[in-house]
């Protein structure tokens, strides 16, 4: 895993749950993980890994991911044991 995806995947895992983390990069995790992502309606998208699929909404106009959204992920990563 390339140092910006180790970085990304510490900042996940951080508590309190971190509130300014950039969608694009929790992609670009998803993505360096075998992730397949799909584009839905809206600003969704749908991410499938580990055999699940998991759907999303992106955020905007602000770039970052809301804590809901990284405590969501930080579970989904843990149940699958990718951890930082």
């Amino acid at each position: 895993m390339k140092r910006q995806h180790q970085r990304t995947l510490e900042r996940i895992f951080l508590h309190p749950v971190s509130a300014n983390i950039k969608w694009q990069d929790i992609e670009a995790l998803f993505n360096s993980l075998g992730a397949e992502l799909i584009e839905r309606e809206g600003s969704r998208i749908e991410v499938f890994l580990f055999n699940e699929v998991r759907i999303y909404h992106r955020p905007h106009p602000r770039p970052d991911t809301d804590k809901g959204a990284v405590a969501s992920i930080r579970k989904w990563l843990n149940e699958n044991e990718v951890l930082p």
